[in-house]
């Protein structure tokens, strides 16, 4: 089966989806910083979950390291990469605001610059239903305005679409924002 790379794998979404690639055969590949925004210990427990399974591999990686995650990735032939590591959360936006510009902006950038150079074309990432801000219309559609972010968690989110657009463009990488 084939290799995926999922950063943010200690979160809630990231070791489910590790858990189903493993279900599915494929060798995984794990990064995460491990911050403390909610229960380290819950993130431990995920990974120690994970390294049961013999195709998975974690590595404790800040997508803000580029070059550890270029050394990553010229290290491993990924056929997926499934971006979901970022600093979560609307308020605490709000009182860390440099936590979203380094890691959800500035980390997301690194990861996605350095596929460009490898023959990874899936790229798979975390966006949030938070980029449809002053948008009252219910249920949102994908086809509604999102260039009204009203914290700069959505903004940063935001900001990953855009990049992820143009470099879909640019340089032929399949790329899947998914609103959660």
């Amino acid at each position: 089966m084939s290799k995926v790379l999922i950063t943010g794998c200690a979160g809630f979404i990231g070791f489910h989806a590790a858990l189903r690639f493993l279900d599915e055969k494929h060798e995984v590949i794990g990064i995460d910083n491990i911050n403390d925004y909610y229960d380290i210990d819950l993130k431990i427990s995920r990974i120690k979950i994970l390294k049961k399974n013999k195709k998975f591999k974690f590595l404790k990686i800040d997508i803000n390291n580029s070059i550890q995650i270029n050394n990553l990735l010229k290290k491993n032939k990924f056929k997926y990469v499934i971006h979901l590591a970022a600093q979560a959360g609307v308020r605490y936006s709000f009182e860390n605001p440099k936590e979203y510009i380094d890691t959800n902006i500035v980390g997301f950038f690194n990861l996605i610059n350095l596929i460009k150079n490898t023959k990874c074309k899936n790229f798979v990432y975390a966006s949030s239903s938070s980029v449809y801000g002053h948008n009252k219309k219910m249920p949102f559609s994908e086809n509604d305005r999102v260039d009204s972010p009203l914290s700069l968690y959505a903004a940063s989110k935001k900001t990953n679409e855009t990049i992820a657009s143009s470099y879909s463009y640019l340089y032929n990488i399949n790329v899947t924002g998914l609103r959660f």
